[in-house]
């Protein structure tokens, strides 16, 4: 599934079936470009193979840019609160068909608000600083998964693939992106941490300028 709604009980509709369960009030669509990740975090639903396997969400092949386009032209568009970006993959690791929609979005609905759900490891990836792709206001918020407290932690929950240099690069990530995107929010997940790691989350955000969400568990 490239386009799809959410709904009670971590359940992932096809726009078509969204509307018919819920036929009023608008609601965020969420693009899901890729499998790819560079992280293999131990909470995640996609690191259970048989509910990767059996997921709609779980792409037979990535989507093209053009792909994509066309399904964001079928949209009902008068339901749409938010684009945002998020699937079972990392969406910076198709970089440039990422910032691509979003122009493209922004260019057909100004209107309507983005959003980029990342880890925060593209400069990684990518071997640069990659904040400014960003600019121009095509991206209203980044949600960006800090997860632990320090790097050791970050790295055991997390199993990123650059190893422990993930998490300041994920923290530098996240400061650059203040320049060029208005909403800047780091995460955690309730029930994969304790209070006292969540407080300590919290005040690391504060000395760094970042904004701080407690994420809901989905275990479903």
């Amino acid at each position: 599934m490239i386009v799809y709604a959410t709904h009670s009980g971590g359940r992932y509709l096809q726009i078509e079936d969204s509307l018919k369960e819920q036929p009023a009030g608008k609601r965020g669509i969420y693009i899901n470009l890729t499998n790819q990740c560079n992280c293999a975090c131990t909470f995640c639903l996609r690191n259970m193979k048989k509910m990767a396997e059996a997921s709609s969400l779980w792409l037979k092949k990535e989507p093209t840019a053009d792909e994509v386009k066309e399904a964001l032209d079928d949209l009902p568009w008068e339901y749409v609160s938010e684009i945002v970006f998020c699937g079972f993959g990392e969406p910076t690791m198709r970089l440039d068909v990422l910032v691509e929609l979003l122009h493209y979005v922004k260019t057909i609905h100004p209107e309507i608000p983005t959003r980029l759900n990342t880890n925060g490891l593209a400069d990684l990836e990518h071997k640069r600083n990659t904040a400014a792709d960003f600019s121009g206001g095509i991206l209203d918020t980044i949600s960006i998964s800090l997860n632990a407290s320090n790097a050791d932690r970050y790295l055991e929950l997390t199993r990123a693939k650059y190893g422990v240099e993930s998490y300041e690069a994920m923290l530098n990530f996240a400061e650059n992106c203040k320049e060029y995107i208005p909403n800047v929010v780091m995460t955690v997940v309730e029930k994969v941490e304790n209070q006292q790691e969540i407080d300590l989350c919290r005040k690391l955000c504060d000395e760094r300028g970042l904004k701080l969400r407690v994420r809901i568990y989905e275990d479903s």
